[in-house]
């Protein structure tokens, strides 16, 4: 798989990683053995970096993952921290990141964590002194590698990426979410920024399996969060009604080279990206996690491909989502 370097963490990473959101919850059952098959096969495919987070499935994503590496040394763990507690900046404090640090350190079994990313906190966060000499000291005692953050919006990543010590922000990009092309992703590329691509399938709409008859279980966030019930609704297909992303789909699916699945297709722009390090897309099965990594060795779209992917983009979700996010 084709090797990129991690922004200011200098490591190199294949292009295509495993986001683990749906190894500890909100995407319906999936047993541990189940899991540990689908890291596996990623695996096999050239993934090396997994990111995770200590909320999902309250810590049981980073424990699976823990079991997986004390067998398989090397790979590279991202995971974040910041949503245990209620989301108010007085929370982010080097007591509480040092408790957070500890406890996902003991889920993966790691000395010291690869990356630790701030998990889309409060946006003041963002400009707050104490905050990165916070994680400045984390540094400092090896108990974290590398710091980053995970933003819902491309201010916060702007502001983030101001910061010398930040090395990653991961951001929603994807065929659905075009505004983080504008300003974020140039000034990544120009700071040595590493760009994390998360959600790039919008929560599955751009696999172009699901039709206006697709339901899903009670426990998984595309039922309980379609307006932002639990948390930003931007997670949860990419903030675009459901019905014109099915329409959006349509209209993509003519583009999709022979050859390619449409999920492939939604990586395979994701890549195409200037100054974009790497895509995180889940995958529930070892059948999702091959189609996904196989995407990395698929050719680059042609610019007829990438301009009509926006004229889509421009005609049905930017009304939706381009001011907001």
């Amino acid at each position: 798989m084709e090797q990129r370097v991690l922004g200011r963490t200098g490591r190199q990473v294949g292009v295509v990683g495993l986001g683990a959101w749906q190894l500890g919850a909100d995407w319906g059952q999936m047993t541990e053995d189940e899991a540990l098959a689908t890291i596996q096969t990623a695996v096999d495919g050239g993934v090396t970096l997994i990111d995770t987070a200590d909320v999902y499935g309250d810590g049981r994503s980073e424990r699976i993952i823990g079991r997986f590496i004390k067998d398989h040394p090397g790979l590279f763990v991202a995971t974040k921290m910041g949503r245990r507690m209620d989301q108010v900046p007085e929370n982010y404090v080097l007591e509480n990141f040092r408790a957070w640090n500890e406890r996902s350190r003991r889920n993966l079994g790691m000395d010291t964590l690869d990356l630790v990313q701030l998990h889309c906190p409060p946006s003041s966060v963002f400009s707050s002194d104490a905050v990165y000499d916070a994680l400045d000291t984390l540094v400092s005692e090896k108990k974290i590698a590398a710091y980053g953050v995970s933003v819902e919006t491309c201010d916060e990543a702007l502001t983030a990426i101001a910061r010398p010590g930040v090395a990653t922000v991961q951001i929603i990009l994807n065929a659905f979410r075009l505004k983080p092309l504008e300003q974020v992703i140039p000034a990544a590329r120009a700071a040595g920024v590493g760009i994390i691509a998360r959600v790039p399938l919008a929560s599955g709409l751009l696999s172009g399996k699901y039709d206006e008859n697709t339901t899903f279980a009670d426990n998984d966030h595309r039922t309980y969060n379609r307006h932002g019930e639990a948390f930003d609704v931007g997670e949860t297909f990419s903030g675009v009604d459901f019905a014109t992303g099915l329409e959006a789909v349509r209209r993509l699916a003519p583009l999709v080279p022979e050859g390619m699945t449409m999920a492939q297709f939604a990586l395979r722009w994701v890549l195409d990206q200037e100054g974009v390090s790497i895509v995180i897309p889940g995958a529930r099965n070892r059948a999702q996690a091959a189609g996904n990594t196989s995407a990395a060795a698929l050719p680059p779209l042609d610019a007829a491909t990438l301009d009509a992917v926006r004229d889509v983009y421009d005609e049905l979700i930017r009304p939706q989502v381009h001011d907001r996010w």
